[in-house]
This record gives structure tokens, sequence and C-alpha cells, in this order.
């Protein structure tokens, strides 16, 4: 019998080192703009976070311009929040270890435990479990009463 590996707890020190850490990359951004991967590079930009699009079938997004993948980086982009189905997450994880990718968020229904187990076995700080528009500030809307809720509940990141 095999055991997992226990995954690594969230903390609020990574989640700030995760805002903290420059230019974030996005992979999963959808030139649709009532997709929900469209919507959240959208909203990051307007709460002022540096972010950058990847999309393999894009140019542009929202006048910014766009990464076909990982590879096509600039070498300083050294955190990524990854926002894709879960079926290509684990080859966006490879990507960023190739790449030398420091921090990765897998947003809820991205991530899988194999690629948290991953990018962990790789030394990559991994925020997952946790849905980025409650910590990305200004929180504003239901995001801020879910926020509520988990510090009412005491599950906030510690």
């Amino acid at each position: 019998m095999t055991t997992a590996k226990k995954q690594k707890k969230v903390t609020r020190a990574s989640i700030d080192a995760f805002f903290q850490s420059g230019t974030i990359a996005v992979a999963g951004v959808s030139r649709k703009p009532k997709k929900f991967g469209h919507e959240m590079f959208r909203e990051m930009r307007l709460k002022g976070i540096p972010v950058v699009p990847i999309n393999p079938h894009a140019d542009e997004i929202l006048g910014e311009k766009c990464f076909k993948d990982i590879n096509s980086l600039p070498p300083e982009i050294k955190t990524l929040l990854i926002i894709t189905q879960k079926k290509d997450t684990p080859a966006v994880v490879e990507q960023a270890i190739g790449k030398g990718i420091q921090r990765i968020w897998m947003q809820q229904m991205s991530e899988t435990k194999e690629a948290i187990e991953q990018a962990e076995k790789n030394n990559i700080e991994v925020i997952h479990g946790k849905c980025i528009f409650m910590f990305a500030e200004p929180v504003s809307s239901v995001h801020k009463f879910h926020r509520w809720i988990y510090r009412l509940f005491g599950v906030m990141p510690k």
C-alpha cells in the first residue's frame, strides 16, 4: 500500500508573497469576455495587479501582448496563476518547472492532486483550494462575503 504525499498547507504568508512577487503570468486567459479566464484577467488588471496573459490562440487580450505558452514568457516572470481546465494543468505545471517558475496559484477547478504534488516536488510554492478573488485586493462583491464567512469559521489561511 502506498500513501499519498501530504500537500503543504496554504498560508497567508504564501498568499502575500504571491501577490508581491512582481508580474503574474496567467495561463488560461480566454479571448471570450464571458468566460471565467477572461473575467479573472480583466479584474486583476482593474485592481492594479501586474498580469500578462497566456493563450496559444491569441496575440493580444485586452490590449496586452499574449504569450503562446510559459516557455515564451520573459525570464523575470517567476509567478504563475493557472486557470486552465484540469486536463491541461499537469502540462502547464511541467512547463512551469522547466521555466523556473517559483510560485503557482492553481485556481479552484484547475487544480489536480498530481499537479500540486509535481510542483511541490520541484520546490515550487503552490497555492491551491483557494479562489484568488478572495485575496486579490480590494476584495469586493460576493468574494468579500465569502472571505467574511471564512474568517467567521476560522478557515482563512494563517
